[in-house]
């Protein structure tokens, strides 16, 4: 999406681990030169005003910041982004299942494996103190060509060959 200019922001604002989410997206924003349309939602009954704004607005593409509330209504999202032709990024690829575009993310699987280990290690007795802090490494990039299609977008050759994983 060469001419790419607004995009809407579907995020949780109830969650106050967002708001940090929310600066770096705005920060990211200021230097692609891309102008954002923030679309707060802090319940259940807050996404269909979301939506009518959205659809008002009319944004090139739709960035979707996840967490419990947002991915619980995934089926909801990704059919209102697909019924008003808006490419959807996700940070969770794991969740592009359910319809998004494009997701790039740390790899959830990997994330809950290396979540067992600690599980494993406290169980046998070690201390959670004793035990490092860990970020993921490993990041994957997901693309859903089914969704591409439905949008009549074509995903360049160089990006299907960078991806983790292509969904068909």
């Amino acid at each position: 999406m060469p001419r790419l200019s607004r995009v809407a922001v579907l995020w949780n604002s109830a969650n106050p681990a967002n708001a940090a989410a929310w600066r770096e997206t705005q920060e990211a924003a200021r230097t692609l030169g891309v102008q954002l349309q923030s679309r707060p939602v802090e319940d259940a009954k807050a996404f269909e005003r979301a939506f009518e704004l959205i659809a008002r607005e009319r944004p090139d593409a739709l960035l979707i910041v996840e967490d419990a509330l947002i991915v619980g209504h995934m089926k909801q999202i990704a059919d209102f982004a697909t019924r008003e032709r808006l490419a959807t990024m996700l940070g969770n690829p794991a969740v592009l299942e359910g319809g998004g575009l494009i997701g790039y993310g740390p790899d959830v699987r990997e994330m809950a494996r290396r979540g067992a280990y600690y599980v494993d290690k406290i169980l046998k007795g070690t201390k959670p103190a004793d035990l490092p802090v860990e970020q993921p490494t490993k990041f994957e990039l997901v693309i859903n060509l089914k969704t591409a299609k439905a949008l009549a977008l074509t995903i360049p050759q160089s990006l299907l060959l960078r991806a983790d994983r292509v969904l068909e």
